[in-house]
């Protein structure tokens, strides 16, 4: 393995690392899970210990940085974060002081993530968004809890009734739709978009849990048109670059705006090519000496489809699983899943989304089967 060696931290830092390998980087990964997937991309992975039940903390992250970054041969050419970070814009600001940070620096996030400033600015720019505040309704019912910075789904919450006043929450009238999502490569000259459609895979606890992704949907042109306008518009508002992602509902043929993640996101996995455009073209716009490396992304001829297991029919310990080519995120044998987590990743290919995502939605039921019929009690 040769090139640039580039740090990765995320929750799960397996997508990243792929993509930066295919692209011709050195990855090394600091993450929640080490999974088998993730060593077989990087030169170096760190566990850090904790972080799947409580996030990030600063000293334990910043001592696995600094161990990857000693265990490359050339000095790391920045730090690429991934998931896991959007509410904690001080340990961005700790890493950012420490590695050049090829992403949004933590102002940024703040802003994209604080509903008292993020929605006011949709609302000066035209882009419609559900019903939004940070006072708790006095009758919850038709409302949603969200935490501030919260990421996949698993911190949303159905208010009913009278609400109840939570740290670190808003509050935002629910909507029915299909959710879309514009995935954006930005630089500072032009950017690139693509729409994905989304959906959630729900539980009794996490009724709004992130299920999957497709690539090349069929959708109404006008309403791409409009969700990539909107998201045009956004971008150049907060001056995004690199992988964003803007997500949408559209609920009777009009698109509303629920956030944006201005970093590599869940997209990436169906987004992505054999040159590892994306994160090729993120490291490109924070890093204008390495343009060039990243590969103008064709236009694909294939839909691509990514879809979380999660750990649905009870807690677990991984055994010797015959993963198939088409899973990821493979963990180690003797991992312990708390039930409800997530366990896997299945991905498929087809020649139109349709059939990606029914292909996909099948492999989930079998690499179940597989996991489960190797696995022990948990």
């Amino acid at each position: 393995m040769a090139g640039d060696a580039l740090l990765i931290a995320a929750f799960s830092g397996r997508a990243v690392a792929q993509s930066a390998r295919r692209a011709g980087y050195v990855p090394l990964v600091a993450d929640a899970f080490g999974d088998t997937d993730t060593r077989e991309a990087s030169l170096a992975v760190r566990v850090v210990a904790g972080t799947a039940a409580n996030g990030f903390r600063t000293r334990p992250l910043l001592a696995a940085l600094e161990d990857l970054a000693a265990a490359s041969p050339v000095p790391p050419i920045g730090l690429v974060l991934g998931s896991g970070f959007e509410d904690k814009p001080r340990l961005v600001e700790a890493l950012s002081a420490r590695y050049r940070l090829i992403g949004m620096p933590a102002p940024t996030i703040t802003s994209l993530k604080d509903p008292d400033v993020f929605f006011p600015v949709l609302d000066a720019l035209g882009v419609a968004h559900p019903l939004t505040t940070s006072v708790v309704p006095e009758n919850g019912d038709g409302w949603l809890s969200k935490r501030i910075g919260g990421s996949g789904g698993r911190h949303i919450r159905i208010l009913t009734g009278a609400g109840h006043t939570r740290s670190r929450h808003y509050f935002q009238h629910r909507l029915e739709g299909e959710r879309y999502s514009i995935g954006a490569l930005l630089n500072a000259d032009n950017g690139r978009f693509w729409t994905t459609r989304q959906w959630i895979a729900p539980s009794s606890k996490q009724p709004f849990r992130y299920g999957g992704a497709v690539s090349s949907p069929v959708i109404n042109s006008e309403v791409e048109m409009e969700l990539t306008d909107s998201a045009r518009r956004v971008a150049a508002h907060f001056r995004l670059l690199g992988m964003v992602s803007f997500d949408f509902i559209v609920t009777e043929g009009a698109p509303q705006l629920l956030e944006v993640n201005a970093r590599p996101g869940a997209a990436l996995e169906v987004l992505d090519d054999d040159f590892g455009t994306q994160i090729a073209g993120h490291v490109d716009a924070f890093m204008p000496d390495k343009n060039g490396r990243a590969h103008e992304a064709i236009a694909p001829q294939q839909s691509r489809a990514a879809a979380i297991l999660h750990a649905d029919h009870g807690a677990l310990v991984l055994g010797e699983v015959p993963w198939p080519e088409w899973s990821a995120d493979r963990g180690t044998a003797g991992t312990a899943v708390p039930a409800g987590a997530p366990l896997a990743t299945a991905t498929a290919v087809a020649a139109n989304a349709q059939q990606a995502e029914s292909l996909v939605r099948a492999r989930l039921a079998q690499l179940a089967d597989l996991i489960y019929g190797h696995a022990k009690p948990g």
